[in-house]
């Protein structure tokens, strides 16, 4: 006879079967020793017949309880392969939804290489604000290297000045400033993806949790 349950039902009774499965795994014994003339085996104090038992019973009750975790699994691993969820960036399985959050998020196989999202961020946001210090940095040289021109200008006569103007100071400095390259709108960009990513997130979070505490599942 088979049995109903919420998928919320059954995530929390896999993680309950996790740590009773290991709990009884570490309490069992199975092996003991004993002395020909001892009835009693030496770490449990309990005679033979008893020990063989126990170490019976724990087995068999290990086994009970893998079989139980395995079929929940299954069952779980089953619906969220066919059961959809939407958010405003498309329809995916939960399944689906579970890998793409987990991958946002840094958390999946490959230990946040696979976050592409986050790493094309990265990389925007280091090489535009490298780029802006390194025009910072020209840019403040230019203006030095201007002002000498300008007080050398300044400093000769009357006639000397007349036949190079400051103009050709301002002139020198309009040519000679460096530019941001930016075709990108780099800013733009990076206010587009952290929106797009938390919204994701947000969705994926929320779609799932919704899915699983409406979405039944059968244990046979």
């Amino acid at each position: 006879m088979s049995e109903k349950m919420l998928v919320t039902q059954a995530l929390d009774e896999r993680d309950l079967l996790v740590k009773k499965i290991n709990d009884k795994i570490e309490k069992a014994s199975f092996v003991d020793t004993a002395k020909p003339n001892e009835e009693k085996v030496y770490a449990k104090r309990i005679n033979r017949e008893e020990y063989a038992k126990e170490a019976e019973a724990a087995y068999q009750q290990i086994n009970d309880l893998i079989e139980r975790f395995q079929k929940i699994d299954a069952a779980i691993v089953d619906s969220n392969a066919k059961t959809e969820v939407k958010t405003s960036y498309g329809t995916f399985t939960v399944a689906g939804a579970i890998s793409l959050r987990s991958r946002l998020r840094g958390m999946d196989s490959y230990d946040g290489e696979a976050d592409f999202e986050g790493k094309l961020r990265d990389k925007l946001n280091d090489e535009y604000n490298e780029r802006v210090r390194f025009c910072d940095i020209k840019n403040n040289q230019l203006q030095a290297t201007a002002e000498n021109m300008r007080l050398s200008i300044l400093g000769r006569d009357a006639k000397a000045r007349d036949d190079k103007p400051l103009g050709v100071v301002d002139a020198y400095v309009k040519e000679n400033t460096t530019e941001l390259v930016n075709p990108l709108d780099i800013k733009k960009k990076l206010e587009l993806l952290e929106e797009k990513r938390n919204t994701m997130l947000t969705e994926l979070d929320t779609q799932i949790k919704v899915s699983n505490a409406t979405t039944f599942i059968e244990i046979a």
